[in-house]
């Protein structure tokens, strides 16, 4: 059984359990996406990670997320509300030591790449502090043909994120006002990125191309996602940055 902090009594809480907090963002992912796309995403990615686990007997609790990251760079677009990398990385230090008071294990999953330089930081110092803590990205297993890392030119409100939102939440979807944005890959697109932001290089505030984004495939992307992130956990292989490592051959 997988439990909720957001909707169970303390009572009802398993004794030291693995807790599992999504990481997300507020922040603009085109003109038919809303601003939470980031969060739901990873909210539904940790809580199918939970009720895998539970399946097997493992005592899981779902936290709420941490729905305010570290998104600077989309700033220029409005009602992007950011607190940056570092009142991020004192967010999540201060969230797990008080989760640890109870828990067994911490797992941050991320769904913002804007947060992984803060989860790298965070997540070290607090395994330095004797906590059992780890992060993993809401990532797509090496391979996959729709991974759209950044030499797919699917990097932000595209197709994939698109499909996902289609099948999580399709009433906050809206496709007529879905347009092909920038396809260039993302490693082209870095350092003006970095220097000025997404809308220097997408007015739209997309990074690829939502057009043929069906709910089928947000389903099945979704799905691939947490075998990804249950693949970690079983390896159970933490790397420098605190991230659980893929198994060997990246399956």
């Amino acid at each position: 059984m997988t439990f909720f902090l957001e909707r169970d009594p303390w009572p009802l809480l398993p004794e030291r359990p693995l807790v599992i907090i999504p990481v997300g963002s507020t922040e603009q992912h085109g003109p038919h996406l809303p601003f939470s796309t980031d969060t739901l995403v990873a909210s539904a990615v940790a809580t199918g990670v939970a009720e895998s686990l539970s399946v097997d007997g493992l005592p899981v609790v779902v936290a709420p997320a941490v729905a305010y990251g570290a998104s600077g760079e989309h700033q220029d677009f409005p009602g992007t509300s950011s607190i940056g990398s570092e009142a991020l990385v004192v967010t999540l230090i201060e969230l797990a030591r008080s989760l640890s008071n109870w828990a067994g294990r911490i797992l941050f999953v991320n769904g913002h790449g804007g947060n992984v330089p803060a989860l790298s930081v965070a997540v070290p110092r607090l395994i330095g502090e004797n906590h059992r803590v780890s992060w993993v990205p809401c990532a797509l297993p090496p391979g996959d043909s729709h991974a759209g890392d950044s030499h797919a030119g699917d990097s932000h409100a595209g197709r994939i994120e698109t499909s996902l939102m289609l099948h999580l939440a399709p009433e906050l979807v809206d496709l007529d006002r879905a347009a092909v944005g920038n396809r260039e890959p993302l490693s082209a697109l870095l350092p003006k990125l970095r220097s000025s932001g997404v809308r220097a290089v997408s007015s739209t505030g997309i990074l690829g191309d939502p057009t043929g984004a069906t709910p089928r495939e947000g389903a099945r992307l979704l799905a691939e996602m947490i075998g990804s992130v249950r693949s970690r956990v079983d390896r159970g292989v933490v790397d420098d940055r605190g991230c659980l490592a893929l198994p060997a051959g990246g399956s």
